[in-house]
This record gives structure tokens, C-alpha cells and sequence, in this order.
């Protein structure tokens, strides 16, 4: 199985190459990983200039001989390119799986749109670097080069009631609100996580959600994990799971509770 990386956001890490390599080889000896040559290209801010972004997207995605795409990192960008790339995807992208989350996001959001392949909330292969990260990423190959579903959150293999699951960083999901590239997402089960905000930004971002016209039949939330919180000053006052249940309600959707091992 080749499994193409592409930087379609931020700077990518070179230093990821050789540990994510290495590990796929060891545990996944099926698995070609496959790093496009534009990964580590640098303009600003950015894994090179939107132009090359998208034509490197465009590269590996209609490429029949690359058989699912694996995203180097987030941080901000992907939303540049969505116009350039979404028209001249080809039937070889429509089979592909697309793995990653947090900026990628606005990527998996705008394929699910439009029934192209199979986009994935996932780790990414940055992840490596993170504490625990080779179990993250062998997680992530193993449902890519074997459907493992061992791999999956274990509230979406048991306590989805049937529905359909989808998830988005927070702050992805309130930006693809009110734009053409958000997913009907009627019947699904939203699961939501964020990182390194405070929590009033958090429950800004609850209130966009909440009073979404885009959101309406929704099966109901869930909650991922909120890391790195911002120091709110003064002291915010309310727990997560409070501002979760108020919001909910305010949706008129049920507040499923937290994924596994996630506290509120």
C-alpha cells in the first residue's frame, strides 16, 4: 500500500521523516510512505506558496498509483487552496482515504461535501514527535494499510446509535459555517475537540455552532479533547460539561457526553 504525505498547511518538520518511516516499515512492512517533494517547502508562514500546495495536493490525490493520503501536519492554510483543488479532483481521488485533523479540516470537510473518498479525522504524522506518538501514528497506519477499527474512538465503534460520526476541531467547524464547502452533516453525530484556546473563545465558538443554520438535524455532540487551555482572566466559572449541556440544549440536540477518556 503507498500512502502519499503532503503539507498542505503550516511549515512541515523534516525531523518526522526518518521515525515515521522507520516505524512503518517495522510494523507495517505493506506500507510505502511516500513524502512529497513540496513537504518541506517554506513561504512565510506557510509549506510553501498556495499554488504549490494545491499542485501537490492535486499530485498525490490524482495519482491512481497512490493509494491514500496521510496529511504532514496542521496549523493554518488548507482553506487557500480549496477553490484551486476541489473541481480537478479525477476518479483516483475518489477512492482515496484522507487522514488528518485540526487545519486539514477544512480539507475532510469540503471532500465529505462532495463524496469524494474517504476523509478521515486522524492523527497526522507530525504526531510522532508528540509524547506517545508512535503509538499514535501506528494507530493511524493501521487502519490506513488494515481497516483496523481497534483504531477508532471507541464511542464511535459502540455508542453512536447507528449514526453516522463526524469531527472537526472547533474552530475549523465555526470557520466552514455559512461557506459552500461545509458538509450536511443531518443525521451524524458531531464530534468536537479543540486546542489552546480560553475557555470564553471556546464558548463563542459553541454559541456559532449552536445557532448554525447548516447544523439543523443533527443527531446530536460529542465531545473530544479540549488540551492546552488558555488561562481565562478572570477565572471563567463554568465547567465544560456545563457549557456543552447548555449549548445543546439550546441546539435542541442531546449532549452525548465526552469520548473515551476525555473529562470534562
Amino acid at each position: 500500500m503507498r500512502i502519499g504525505v503532503v503539507a498542505m498547511s503550516s511549515i512541515g518538520n523534516p525531523e518526522v521523516v526518518a521515525p515515521a518511516s522507520a516505524l512503518a516499515a517495522i510494523a507495517y512492512p505493506e506500507v510505502d510512505l511516500t513524502f512529497h517533494p513540496s513537504c518541506f517547502l517554506r513561504a512565510g508562514h506557510f509549506a510553501g506558496t498556495d499554488e504549490q500546495r494545491a499542485a501537490a495536493f492535486l499530485d498525490y490525490a490524482n495519482d491512481p498509483a497512490i493509494d491514500a493520503i496521510w496529511f504532514l501536519r496542521g496549523g493554518y492554510g488548507s482553506n487557500r487552496i480549496l477553490r484551486a483543488v476541489m473541481p480537478r479532483l479525477n476518479d483516483a481521488a475518489r477512492r482515496k482515504s484522507y487522514v488528518g485533523y485540526s487545519d486539514v479540516g477544512f480539507l475532510l470537510g469540503a471532500l465529505y461535501a462532495r463524496g469524494i473518498g474517504r476523509p478521515v479525522h486522524g492523527p497526522m504524522v507530525s504526531d510522532i514527535r508528540r509524547k506517545g506518538g508512535d503509538e499514535t501514528v501506528a494507530r493511524t497506519l493501521g487502519w490506513l494499510a488494515r481497516k483496523d477499527r481497534t483504531a477508532l474512538e471507541p464511542t464511535i465503534r459502540s455508542a453512536s446509535g447507528g449514526h453516522p460520526v463526524a469531527a472537526f476541531n472547533l474552530s475549523i467547524l465555526t470557520a466552514l459555517i455559512g461557506t459552500p464547502w461545509m458538509p450536511d452533516l443531518a443525521g451524524h453525530v458531531l464530534m468536537i475537540e479543540e486546542v489552546s484556546e480560553a475557555m470564553y473563545a471556546v464558548d463563542r465558538m459553541l454559541f456559532t455552532m449552536a445557532n448554525a443554520t447548516q447544523l439543523k438535524g443533527i443527531a446530536g455532540v460529542r465531545l473530544g479533547d479540549v488540551t492546552d487551555e488558555k488561562v481565562n482572566d478572570p477565572p471563567w466559572g463554568e465547567t465544560l460539561e456545563a457549557m456543552m449541556d447548555r449549548w445543546c440544549r439550546d441546539m435542541g440536540v442531546p449532549f452525548l457526553g465526552p469520548a473515551a477518556g476525555v473529562n470534562c
